[in-house]
């Protein structure tokens, strides 16, 4: 019997004589990719010296329809596969015919990519309100406690659309839901100048459709992501979609100031609006809701994806569990109200950041979009870095249960540490580094109570996470709006900061005693 085997990172291929050609991964799964009869010649002289090598593969199958068939002989030899998510941005699949060395995507790869893609854009969007409402404040004459109404406009229909949103992708597939909702949003912030001039009124509703249609953003990556990803892939998987998100708001703090000194206010929201639809065109191209409905995905890829699931989790949404069940449950309050406080203080920071920075410390607009850049920019990478890190911890033996309570308890308890020594900030450098602190541990959370609703309830977690997030939602309106209040009444940012933080504290406490990582709902 004659061998060949070659290895790619933690993948192996091996051939024989008597096998065919397998793939092997870290986990264990063998994955027959083609059967074929071969000629190998190998030795070598004392001396070190090799004599050539030659393979020549005979037959070749090809994936149709679920099945394997043999294609045609062929005199070359060929190796398609693809590898875990730590072959993402490495060489994960190869080709040898002659000297050439050719390299293949793995489909969600491609996925995540377009995924952290709409979620810039989705951010990005809302971040041009936050910079643009300054001028139109002034042009318009609006009061701190109106301008917070006007900040808050687009919750108010992102509160009533996560949990529609989230049952549609459970059941339907996320690829269409999340499709319309960034097409309703792109119109919407193409629409948001003209209905500024038209009447508070307009604009108020333009806002709520806007926050309608986003309201599907999170619902919907929660479904297709555990679709696609197995279980210790998706916390590294959310951190590059939800690094996307947190880039968004660094381009648009960085770009919105530049553009509306040269375009204006009218263009700046037309250009964003319009880089959605650019978006839609790839999506429906490159996506399938479901890999097993994917044309181009390997087997071996699909059967990686399947082997790091559980039965359930491969399973397809059926009758969605009631309310009142979903809501019996403690490990469900556990998420629901730590949605409430990273929501409280997230869209405090997002809304108010360059206002803070604009009253507190009297920079302009174009400097205090900078300095609210750069927390932001820390946020996309700490993100990943929770997501691997929380990846890793489970694949070296950690349950999953202590590893969402330890992401979750440095997604609360850092960020509210940073906002108590906010007070004690004396220049806007230092105001910045702190925040930073704040928002960049605060991402830690996306490897906590984000993730923990498809540990919980893997076939139903738009639907769960629908819920919860509208939750999160109200007090994200509530928040918003008292901030407004606050500064408006008190004179003073570091208050409404306070609160937040002790809110940190507290559902902190609550998630670690309450919240697990085993599945929930059946």
């Amino acid at each position: 019997m004659a061998a060949i085997s070659h290895s790619l990172g933690s993948i192996s291929l091996s051939t024989s004589r008597r096998s065919g050609l397998s793939i092997h991964d870290s986990s264990r799964v063998s994955v027959p990719l083609l059967r074929s009869s071969f000629t190998s010649i190998s030795s070598s002289s004392s001396s070190g010296g090799g004599v050539s090598k030659a393979i020549r593969v005979e037959e070749r199958w090809i994936l149709e329809g679920g099945n394997r068939k043999k294609n045609e002989r062929s005199n070359r030899g060929a190796v398609v596969c693809s590898a875990g998510m730590e072959g993402i941005g490495r060489g994960v699949a190869k080709r040898r015919e002659g000297l050439g060395l050719g390299f293949v995507i793995p489909e969600r790869a491609k996925l995540v990519v377009m995924m952290a893609m709409v979620m810039c854009l989705c951010n990005a969007d809302r971040v041009v309100m936050s910079v643009a409402v300054v001028p139109l404040a002034a042009k318009y004459g609006w009061s701190s406690s109106f301008l917070g109404i006007v900040q808050s406009s687009f919750l108010w229909g992102y509160l009533f659309s996560s949990v529609a949103g989230g049952a549609l992708a459970d059941r339907y597939g996320g690829k269409r839901v999340l499709a319309w909702g960034a097409g309703i949003w792109s119109l919407a912030t193409l629409l948001t100048p003209w209905a500024a001039q038209h009447s508070t009124g307009m604009l108020l509703a333009v806002r709520a459709l806007f926050g309608l249609a986003e309201g599907v953003a999170f619902p919907t990556m929660s479904t297709l992501l555990p679709r696609w990803f197995p279980n210790h892939e998706r916390a590294t998987a959310v951190g590059i979609s939800m690094a996307g998100f947190h880039l968004g708001n660094v381009i648009s703090f960085l770009a919105t100031p530049i553009i509306m000194s040269h375009i204006g206010i009218n263009g700046t929201f037309a250009l964003f609006g319009s880089l959605g639809f650019a978006w839609l065109g790839a999506w429906f191209l490159s996506i399938s809701n479901d890999p097993r409905d994917s044309p181009l995905i390997s087997k071996a890829e699909l059967q990686l994806i399947r082997a790091g699931k559980t039965d359930s989790q491969t399973e397809t949404a059926g009758k969605f569990p009631p309310i009142k069940d979903l809501l019996s449950k403690m490990p469900t309050w556990a998420v629901l109200l730590a949605n409430i406080a990273n929501n409280w203080g997230y869209f405090v920071l997002l809304s108010w950041m360059p206002v803070y920075f604009k009253t507190v410390y009297a920079v302009n607009l174009k400097q205090a979009a900078w300095f609210s850049a750069l927390p932001w920019s820390v946020m996309a990478l700490s993100g990943y870095v929770a997501g691997a890190s929380s990846d890793s911890l489970i694949k070296s033996g950690c349950s999953v249960t202590l590893v969402r309570k330890i992401m979750q308890s440095i997604g609360f308890i850092g960020p509210g540490i940073a906002l108590l020594c906010l007070k004690f900030a004396r220049t806007p450098a230092v105001a910045a580094v702190l925040m930073t602190i704040a928002l960049s541990l605060s991402s830690f959370s996306q490897a906590g109570y984000f993730l923990n609703v498809q540990d919980i309830a893997p076939k139903s977690a738009g639907f769960l996470h629908g819920i919860t997030n509208s939750a999160g939602t109200l007090a994200a309106i509530v928040s918003t709006i008292g901030a407004g209040y606050f500064v408006q009444w008190l004179g003073s940012f570091q208050a409404f900061l306070t609160l937040t933080a002790v809110l940190y504290f507290a559902c902190s406490i609550f998630y670690n005693i309450y919240a697990t990582g085993e599945q929930v709902f059946f």
